[in-house]
């Protein structure tokens, strides 16, 4: 995968960006939605602010697809309120569409066209396109404007398919599992793209993943979707009280390793330099994970 514009945020700690004076890209309230009497959807509030990064996560079949399906206007709900944009997907016309992007897990490409001129197609279908050439830049496709699509690497393929979500200049982007099958380096070079998307053009961005450390790079606010319903909404630091959690503190003493949980890590440190001495052996502490948190919220529905 090729490396990222110069203008992308390295991938670092997690994102702690507070967004204010900001309206609803998304709002949905008690959103339903049913399969052969099954609840798919089982009353699902939302609220997605306008140029914020949001991480949706749940289990295979926990409604995620449904949910994401409904906001996009491809399916039709049973019950509740959808806005999306300021309109109802499921009433809006051609002029919301254009300020929608998608990139879909199994996107399809033009695999005997160039970079290029798959950019330039797609471009035709908006009454505002970027500059094909603007695109490319930013998703760092530049050098391969020439090449076939299917000549790509994997990674730089996707990389089209994000061309082809942004070109329109959408307001806002649905991510599906974008860097499924991507190794390290190039999920890490795809994550400085979303952000550079994010933070210099303002996009609102939908994220549905796997990959919790992804998660943990890339979104202001997560929601945990599980059997239909929404079990948490928070920062990647904060979800499910992860940030008040007890800490484990673990250390060696007289050849043995020992440990114990608090709420106050800082004062059991305090407590073991002022007995062992300033450096104490094998000193760690840590707070549960967002996986940790992640699979205690899917695990208490199950």
């Amino acid at each position: 995968m090729d490396s990222c514009p110069s203008p992308a945020r390295r991938a670092g700690p997690p994102r702690t960006r507070t967004l204010t004076g900001v309206t609803d890209a998304v709002r949905v309230r008690d959103l339903r939605k049913t399969y052969q009497g099954s609840p798919a959807v089982d009353g699902v509030d939302l609220d997605i602010a306008d140029g914020e990064v949001f991480a949706l996560l749940g289990p295979n079949g926990a409604g995620k697809t449904t949910t994401v399906e409904i906001l996009e206007g491809f399916r039709r709900r049973d019950s509740g309120e959808v806005s999306v944009l300021g309109e109802d997907p499921q009433r809006a016309g051609r002029r919301w569409r254009y300020g929608i992007g998608l990139v879909l897990q199994n996107a399809s490409d033009m695999a005997d066209m160039t970079v290029a001129e798959t950019v330039r197609h797609f471009a035709r279908f908006y009454p505002d396109p970027r500059p094909a050439e603007e695109v490319m830049d930013l998703v760092g496709l530049t050098g391969k404007a020439g090449r076939k699509v299917r000549t790509l690497s994997g990674g730089q393929r996707r990389r089209v398919d994000v061309a082809i979500g942004v070109v329109g200049r959408p307001r806002l982007l649905f991510l599906d599992e974008p860097t499924t099958g991507f190794d390290p380096e190039a999920r890490r070079q795809f994550w400085s793209l979303i952000t550079t998307l994010s933070e210099q053009d303002g996009t609102t961005i939908l994220l549905t993943t796997h990959y919790l450390d992804e998660v943990e790079a890339l979104a202001n606010r997560v929601a945990v979707l599980a059997a239909g319903r929404i079990r948490a909404v928070g920062t990647p630091r904060d979800l499910g009280g992860r940030d008040t959690a007890e800490a484990t503190v673990g250390w060696i003493e007289d050849g043995e390793h020992r440990s114990t949980r608090t709420h106050k890590p800082t004062v059991v440190v305090s407590e073991l330099a002022g007995r062992i001495g300033d450096e104490i052996p094998g000193l760690v502490v840590t707070r549960p994970s967002l996986e940790d948190v992640y699979l205690d919220l899917i695990g208490s529905v199950r």
